[in-house]
């Protein structure tokens, strides 16, 4: 960053505008910013699962994770700098595979899965299901985005970002043993039980 934010408020976006990196400006309501709000909400969520896994931070599992997100956190900012200047790069085709790398590793040490699992469990595992649901809205808008204006973002940060819902669900089962937690499956006699007892 070349310059040190000293001034918090300008007043400039008081007009419903903001301004872009190449000094343009631009309204609050364009689906770039719908892209950059649902990018920062996820970052937000990841911040709060690495605060999660400060608690279990003596564990070999929730340090992987850890570091991980790290890299991640520095990642989906990358993208927001992406849709601030289209001419920057800050994820590629490397960034992709390393993600499923990732995922491929963390599988191997999970049962098969053959059933639905609900967003549940440990605070931990629901948060990393809260990350995966807002990184999901986060690719529908990118897409939405790049119908509208191809140019506007490029292709490798949605699929990183279709990816990283990928990587957070598989992280979610990865974190269920060492939370000690279950993980909760969808149960059709659950709604059964409901609608006897209606």
């Amino acid at each position: 960053m070349g310059n040190r934010l000293s001034k918090i408020y300008t007043r400039t976006g008081d007009d419903g505008s903001t301004g872009m990196a190449d000094g343009s400006r631009l309204s609050k309501a364009d689906k770039l910013f719908d892209v950059m709000g649902d990018i920062d909400e996820l970052n937000s969520h990841i911040g709060l699962v690495r605060a999660q896994l400060q608690k279990n931070k003596g564990q070999s599992i929730s340090k992987d994770v850890s570091q991980a997100l790290v890299i991640i956190q520095h990642l989906l900012f990358n993208i927001g700098g992406e849709l601030a200047m289209p001419e920057y790069e800050g994820v590629n085709a490397t960034h992709i595979e390393w993600l499923e790398q990732q995922i491929d590793m963390m599988n191997t040490t999970l049962p098969p899965l053959k059933d639905f699992i609900l967003p549940t469990g440990s605070v931990l595992v629901s948060q990393l299901h809260v990350a995966r649901s807002v990184c999901r809205r986060a690719e529908r808008q990118a897409v939405s985005l790049q119908k509208q204006r191809p140019s506007a973002i490029r292709g490798t940060a949605i699929s990183f970002i279709n990816r990283l819902s990928d990587w957070l669900f598989v992280a979610a089962r990865f974190c269920t043993d060492p939370e000690q937690v279950s993980e909760v499956l969808w149960d059709s006699q659950v709604l059964q039980h409901f609608a006897d007892n209606r």
